[in-house]
C-alpha cells in the first residue's frame, strides 16, 4: 500500500500544520478551525489540529483525522 497522499493532504504530518491551520474533511467538507474547537468531542477553543487525540474524527461523517486537508488561504 503505498503512503502517497493528495497534495495538501495532513496524512498524519504535524509538520505540515501551524497552530492556527484550518483543515477540510476530504468527505463532508467540514472545516476543523481551531479558534472554535469542536463541540462534539469536547475540544476547546484554541486547540491546534495536531493537538487532536488520536481518537478524533470528523463530527460530521467519522472521517479519518489522517484524511484532512490542509485549508489554503487565498487573501
Amino acid at each position: 500500500m503505498s503512503d502517497a497522499f493528495f497534495a495538501g493532504s495532513y496524512g498524519g504530518n504535524a509538520q505540515k500544520l501551524h497552530d492556527d491551520s484550518r483543515l477540510e474533511c476530504k468527505i463532508c467538507w467540514y472545516i476543523y478551525d481551531p479558534a472554535e474547537g469542536d463541540t462534539y468531542w469536547q475540544i476547546p477553543p484554541g486547540t491546534p489540529f495536531s493537538q487532536l487525540p488520536p481518537h478524533w474524527s470528523c463530527p460530521n461523517c467519522d472521517g479519518n483525522k489522517r484524511d484532512f486537508m490542509v485549508v489554503r488561504d487565498t487573501s
